[in-house]
């Protein structure tokens, strides 16, 4: 069985095909375009390098926890010590992990039998 394309239809098709590469060929120079006006990618001397100590490695402490007032009120974030909730800048006497386990607390929730 033969199916049979009329003229329209066919120049339609012929249509619709040149639309599409134009659009691709459109869209392919504007990104020239755009490319081309963007900062130049660095060069490999103007990438950062390694200290020459080699890689910095994390530094694991336990600090001593800040002390909250207990007159009653509480506290807004810009009103506690150095501001926003910032850790101690002091170390811990103790370095020993299983001293600052958490669970150890006599609060509800601190894990005993109840």
């Amino acid at each position: 069985m033969e199916l049979a394309v009329s003229a329209g239809a066919e120049l339609l098709m012929w249509i619709a095909g040149l639309v599409v590469v134009a659009v691709l060929l459109g869209a392919f120079f504007w990104g020239r375009r755009v490319q081309s006006r963007e900062s130049r990618k660095p060069l490999p001397e103007e990438q950062p390098h390694l200290p020459e100590g080699g890689p910095v490695r994390e530094v694991r402490e336990y600090r001593d926890p800040d002390e909250v007032p207990q007159d009653g009120n509480r506290l807004l974030p810009h009103e506690l010590k150095e501001g926003y909730g910032s850790s101690s800048t002091h170390p811990s006497a103790s370095q020993d992990p299983n001293d600052h386990k958490k669970g150890r607390g006599s609060s509800f929730g601190g894990g005993g039998l109840g």
